[in-house]
């Protein structure tokens, strides 16, 4: 579950993070209040999902109330990619005198938490991962040692931040990562971290994306539902109980497997295209699976064409063709379909299938044919 920036500075607060005095506003009055109440100048600032803020317009100085008002009602409404402006976060602007990146997240692989420190904040930083890869200091954490005062002091140090700023860094550290652990987060991101001219170090912005599979340990997470903006392809998914995620693309893909849909997405992009999503539909699909997958793809506009790709172990591939059959029977499919099924029962299956073959339902022997396939027609 990803919070917006006030949440996550509301969260921050928590742990004890200082963060810059601020408040929500829903309306261009509420954004004069707040900012009557922390003190010009303040910085209005659009609460969405989505980074580009600030290059979009919804990032924006104001030193009186005349250009409170005027920025709170440009920005409020305002189109960032896709996310609709509701809600203002507005804060006491802070003077800057440099800026850090920092974070917690997990590293899988290793079963480790990993902490990520750059004396180059205020960008993003895959940009800096890629123009200067060292300028990134990684710490692996041990979570049944912790992160201490000592630690962050030497991973400070070895980032690179400046002497002024690294004894309150460290603290700071290890505060956030004590909201991390304690706040069950996949990520506690600070950027930038900011040292002002009067040597204090504090968080000015927050990313937080907190672990949906803690919640039944958290109770206030309820008020952070209510405000979310859930895509809602994700939702109707979610509610059939498929493992599905939304992308940009014009192809539609249902596979069964993480590693097979993975794999999908890949073919479809080396032959020329793009997924629209990524669909799992597990290793024991069945009929009703498949159908509730086809109808959750046919609500996206976007999709142009929708490739299958089975290759039934557990799944079998005849109750995947019946899926198909009965999906067509409910509703009408937007885009052709192309198939590729293999493995157990894909005789049988085909079988099935071959009643029901036409110029927008397809069968291909393989995975690379069936994507040029689906590509082809998304294209046209």
């Amino acid at each position: 579950m990803d919070l917006f920036e006030y949440q996550g500075k509301q969260y921050f607060s928590r742990f004890d993070i200082p963060v810059s005095p601020g408040g929500v506003a829903d309306t261009v009055e509420e954004a004069l209040r707040v900012a009557a109440r922390v003190g010009f100048p303040v910085v209005v600032k659009a609460q969405v999902k989505v980074g580009g803020r600030g290059k979009a317009g919804g990032v924006k100085l104001a030193a009186t109330e005349d250009e409170v008002r005027t920025h709170a009602g440009a920005i409020l409404g305002l189109d960032i990619k896709g996310h609709v402006v509701k809600r203002l976060w507005v804060e006491h602007a802070s003077d800057i005198e440099k800026e850090y990146y920092a974070s917690f997240t997990l590293d899988r692989p290793n079963k480790v938490h990993l902490g990520m420190l750059s004396a180059q904040g205020g960008v993003e930083i895959e940009v800096v991962a890629e123009e200067n890869p060292d300028a990134i200091a990684m710490l692996q954490i041990d979570p049944l040692v912790g992160l201490d005062v000592a630690t962050a002091r030497r991973w400070v140090a070895e980032a690179g931040l400046d002497e002024a700023a690294r004894a309150q860094a460290a603290e700071l550290l290890v505060k956030l990562y004590t909201c991390y652990v304690e706040g069950d987060c996949d990520l506690a991101e600070v950027n930038p971290l900011i040292l002002t001219p009067d040597g204090r170090v504090h968080a000015l912005d927050a990313k937080v994306t907190l672990d949906e599979n803690a919640a039944f340990r958290h109770p206030e997470w309820e008020e952070y539902r209510a405000t979310e903006t859930e895509d809602p392809r994700e939702k109707m998914a979610k509610e059939k109980g498929l493992n599905y995620i939304g992308l940009d693309g014009t192809v539609g893909i249902i596979a069964n497997g993480a590693g097979l849909a993975m794999s999908t997405l890949d073919v479809v992009n080396q032959v020329g295209g793009s997924a629209a999503n990524f669909l799992d539909i597990g290793g024991g699909a069945n009929a009703d699976v498949m159908a509730a997958a086809l109808e959750v793809i046919n609500t996206d506009p976007k999709v142009k064409s929708i490739f299958v790709n089975i290759f039934g172990g557990i799944t079998r591939v005849d109750e995947v063709a019946k899926g198909v059959v009965e999906a067509l029977s409910r509703v009408t499919i937007s885009a052709p379909i192309v198939l590729r099924l293999d493995g157990t029962n894909a005789v049988e299956g085909r079988a099935i299938l071959e009643a029901h073959l036409n110029d927008r339902l397809l069968t291909e022997p393989t995975m690379l044919d069936a994507a040029r396939r689906a590509v082809a027609f998304a294209n046209q």
